[in-house]
């Protein structure tokens, strides 16, 4: 396994494409969007160029690394990738598609991964004709930045495919773990609801977003607030997983309160619009060559 896909040039498909080239893979990176492609490509460039400074790369490898990613807006550009991981929308039917899609374009051989942090691996292998070659990869945000992989598989999951896919994680650097195709996994079975139970305390007048994210880094030991990762991961994209995840759970703590809901409607969508609980400038990512 030396050539790796990855479908969506957001802010996660482009931080495991960081992943992917400095752990030495040749690797596509697909998106419809133009723009998309040019963005994430500016901000692997950006990262790598940080990471040369701080000593992480040498510039050699820095320059390998680029040389070693490829952009495609057509998804034919993926068909000879050995394993491609889809870092798109978090919506069922955007997935199952989209593996369809694939499933017509690659080799048999060819394992398909999804970064679904929410939804049912077992479900989205259902839209494709190869469920045994699916397996879930769910990669912590940034992904540049963290280990953690939460690897899942479906119920149709051949054993071959997750010990491919778990030797992989570990080519990349990464730390596997291995959770079964529940609601949310481990992580965001704390974290969605952590989060929304954040936003309640600003809507309540409880604490400013600063101020909430101060208390849990020093009082709880997290290297991020959670107001600072709703940013980081979008606050549309919270609206999603709420989405994703209330239906099967009926947690109230997992439906998304109405200050998240008025703040993607204003275009209030954090890092990616300039604007969330906290102000940016540009489109710089988070942590560059930490």
């Amino acid at each position: 396994m030396r050539k790796l896909g990855v479908a969506g040039a957001g802010t996660m498909g482009a931080g495991i494409a960081i992943v992917s080239v400095r752990a030495g893979f040749e690797t596509v990176l697909f998106d419809l969007e133009a723009a998309a492609l040019d963005r994430a490509r500016s901000q692997i460039e950006a990262f790598l160029g940080s990471s040369v400074k701080k000593g992480k790369l040498t510039e050699e490898e820095a320059a390998g690394a680029l040389d070693r990613l490829q952009v495609t807006s057509t998804m034919t550009g993926l068909a000879d990738c050995d394993l491609i991981i889809e870092a798109v929308f978090e919506d069922l039917s955007v997935k199952a598609n989209l593996f369809r899609e694939l499933d017509g374009i690659c080799s048999e051989s060819t394992i398909l991964a999804t970064n679904t942090s929410t939804l049912s691996v077992t479900e989205i292998a259902g839209g494709c004709n190869r469920p045994d070659r699916v397996v879930g990869l769910h990669f912590c945000l940034p992904a540049q930045l963290m280990k953690l992989v939460e690897v899942t598989p479906g119920l149709t999951t051949a054993d071959a495919t997750l010990q491919q896919a778990w030797s992989l994680c570990e080519s990349l650097g990464q730390k596997p773990v291995q959770t079964r195709d529940s609601p949310g996994f481990v992580l965001n079975y704390f974290v969605v609801p952590f989060n929304n139970d954040a936003i309640r305390l600003v809507e309540q007048g409880v604490a400013e977003p600063a101020e909430i994210d101060l208390a849990v880094k020093n009082g709880l030991g997290y290297p991020m607030g959670p107001c600072e990762l709703l940013d980081l991961i979008g606050l549309d994209t919270q609206v999603r997983l709420c989405e994703a995840l209330f239906p099967v759970t009926r947690d109230p703590r997992v439906a998304a309160p109405p200050l998240l809901r008025r703040m993607v409607a204003a275009g209030h969508l954090g890092r990616k619009s300039g604007k969330g609980f906290f102000d940016y400038e540009g489109h710089a990512m988070f942590g560059a060559g930490r």
